[in-house]
């Protein structure tokens, strides 16, 4: 077997997590692809994924030559594109914020397959950080400060983290004027964080005691409550930036918010990129840095 096709079915294994996704995805049979597999392990002399009852994960040394294999493919597609203008093709997996994802990355993915119709995407929304070579992804949106790593990284814009109420909640509670005012409210929060709410420019702003009346592991639902009137929440500027637009909900404390957050997207930077990637790199940040919700509220 040729060692680009040996590569090429072993990088497919990984971003599939199986052996008959990969062969479905290649137009293989799943023999030929434990075969493939097999095959590469013997010459290395290592065990590449651990098999488990549900997916194929990657051995340490898998993702290491997973990594290796993606930009020796890069560098042959780079080669080929170069050669003969060869179209932007291939299976793209893309991670982002389940909400963000779902109001801003989703419209981005379909234009981009508007625009190169010979490509696929498969869109994971997770609110969690996933590791790109772990989990054989190509491109991730982030809201969050980063820590120094290999990952080549593009800031789009940024958002807050801001208090909102509804009218007809101010209207019947008030308004706080400090952060110390909340001890007098109901709240609403999530139910995965802290019950404490930071506020100011520093790490040495003040710090509130919250006893929500509401808890929910989802942002949607914690909106529903809000927009009912049923207590102050806070949440990320872009999850509002309709509401707060259109008057039907209400910034709060905006003196006393955090710093704000980057939102930024990512891509592995080992290697050569491959023109798929690229591609989808260039589209997204050029179309997330057009959306009013990543430049923060008014």
């Amino acid at each position: 077997m040729d060692r680009f096709d040996e590569l090429a079915i072993f990088v497919a294994i990984i971003d599939e997590g199986s052996l008959t996704g990969a062969a479905r995805r290649l137009r293989r049979s799943a023999p030929a692809v434990t075969r493939a597999l097999a095959a590469l392990e013997d010459r290395v002399a290592a065990r590449l994924v651990e098999r488990t009852t549900r997916r194929l994960s990657p051995t340490a040394a898998g993702r290491e030559l997973a990594e290796r294999a993606r930009a020796i493919l890069g560098d042959y597609d780079a080669a080929l594109l170069g050669a003969s203008e060869m179209p932007i093709r291939g299976l793209l997996r893309v991670t982002a914020p389940v909400l963000f994802g779902r109001r801003h990355v989703a419209p981005v993915v379909n234009g981009f397959l508007d625009s190169f119709p010979e490509t696929q995407v498969e869109l994971v929304l997770q609110d969690s950080n996933l590791d790109l070579v772990e989990e054989g992804l190509d491109v991730a949106v982030r809201i969050d400060h980063l820590a120094d790593s290999a990952l080549l990284v593009r800031r789009v814009g940024e958002v807050r983290r801001v208090a909102v109420a509804s009218p007809g909640y101010i209207e019947e509670h008030g308004r706080p004027m400090h952060p110390r005012d909340l001890a007098q409210h109901s709240t609403i929060a999530s139910a995965r964080v802290a019950r404490e709410w930071r506020f100011g420019p520093t790490r040495r702003g003040p710090v509130v005691r919250i006893a929500p009346r509401l808890l929910a592991n989802e942002m949607e639902a914690q909106l529903l409550a809000v927009r009912a009137g049923r207590g102050i929440a806070r949440v990320l500027s872009y999850q509002v930036a309709d509401e707060l637009a259109q008057g039907t909900l209400v910034r709060l404390l905006p003196e006393f918010e955090p710093p704000p957050i980057p939102v930024q997207i990512l891509a592995r930077s080992g290697g050569h990129m491959a023109p798929k990637v690229r591609a989808f790199l260039d589209y997204a940040y050029t179309a997330l840095r057009k959306l009013d919700a990543v430049r923060g509220p008014v």
